[in-house]
């Protein structure tokens, strides 16, 4: 389909929308303005009538109009709305993402009901239990996967987005295990998500130890190994040395719990390799990466790899920047490229990796938060 692919800026936009004449809506530009996008490269993607180009002055020359983001560095397109003749625009995306070698287009559910997405081969995302705190996103989402095998072997674990800013480690566990069916969905709350953080937390964040030690206590029949490649205290870095020496020692404390109690750390650097092996044999990878690439800011954030499609791991991710126009439709069945994911979990100056691997539960119990 011929499309024109044109960068959204906040001066220049609304004269480009104009091009859509009565096929415009007057919501939808609102929205597309209501924050600064230019983090997550905007763009419109729009479709020429049969008669124009799209290059023309008479401000009716597109049919249709989607504005398009994403984080950097991962391996899908978001539509944020489209407009005029919805099914040609979001067809544009779709070869335009195709065009990219990207896994999936998503598409945020502000004025598309099912219906519509069902006939542009979407399907519904999982609604969310909860979303991040301070975030802002649409009631529904909907997805559509470019590689037809990840239909059937991706699967949606629920969404659930951490209520405070350093709970992420223990969200993913528990996201993880109610993936696995060893906690009931209706039991990820803001008392279980606290709870867990409790038991593993070196203040504020979770350390890839303590966060192992605590999903064996509170799941005892799930197999729990941490990855973790440096024999020194992590995530401690930007903090002043008398702030490091009690965090260095309850962390000491978290070897001596994980050894005392039979959880495994491996000394190794875990490769993507291993975390797709993983994924394959249904165990669920929690692993620690910076928010340098995605978000733009340096901060440790636990994320849980959960799938694979040829050339990206699909993780969902518990935090999203509502200042940036990200939501939880971005964050939930993200697909982050290969090459991406291992640079973004590469660590400090001695490029250490962090991570925690659960395997599926045995049948004959499982504890609970």
């Amino acid at each position: 389909m011929k499309s024109i692919i044109v960068p959204f800026e906040p001066d220049t936009s609304p004269t480009l929308l104009k091009k859509l004449g009565h096929h415009g809506h007057l919501e939808v530009p609102e929205r597309w303005h209501a924050v600064d996008r230019s983090g997550h490269a905007p763009h419109i993607v729009a479709v020429p009538g049969d008669d124009g180009d799209g290059g023309g002055d008479d401000g009716t020359d597109w049919i249709a109009a989607a504005l398009v983001s994403a984080r950097p560095h991962t391996a899908y397109l978001k539509i944020v709305d489209a407009v005029g003749d919805v099914q040609a625009a979001v067809a544009a995306v779709v070869d335009h993402a195709r065009r990219q070698g990207l896994a999936q287009v998503k598409w945020e559910g502000w004025t598309v009901g099912p219906e519509d997405a069902a006939a542009a081969g979407f399907t519904p995302l999982r609604p969310p239990l909860t979303q991040a705190e301070d975030a802002s996103g649409p009631d529904a989402g909907y997805v559509r996967w470019l590689h037809d095998d990840a239909v059937t072997t991706v699967t949606d674990p629920p969404y659930y987005g951490q209520t405070t800013h350093f709970t992420c480690g223990a969200v993913t566990a528990l996201v993880a295990q109610a993936h696995a069916g060893a906690l009931p969905p209706e039991a990820l709350d803001r008392q279980a998500e606290l709870t867990l953080w409790r038991d593993a937390t070196n203040f504020n964040a979770c350390e890839p130890v303590g966060l192992g030690v605590a999903v064996r206590r509170a799941w005892p029949s799930s197999p729990v190994t941490v990855h973790l490649d440096v024999d020194r205290p992590v995530m401690l870095d930007h903090l002043p040395e008398n702030e490091q020496e009690w965090r260095a020692l309850l962390q000491r404390a978290s070897r001596s719990d994980a050894e005392r109690i039979g959880v495994p750390v491996d000394p190794r650097h875990l490769s993507l390799h291993e975390i797709r092996s993983a994924i394959g044999r249904r165990e669920h990878v929690l692993l620690l990466l910076s928010l340098t690439a995605m978000q733009g800011f340096d901060v440790p954030h636990w994320v849980l790899c959960h799938g694979a499609v040829p050339g990206a791991v699909v993780i969902d991710d518990p935090w999203a920047n509502a200042a940036t126009g990200d939501t939880w439709v971005d964050a939930h069945l993200l697909p982050v490229s290969d090459a991406s994911l291992d640079t973004m979990s590469t660590l400090s100056a001695d490029r250490f990796r962090g991570a925690v691997t659960i395997g599926h539960p045995e049948r004959r119990g499982a504890g609970a938060v």
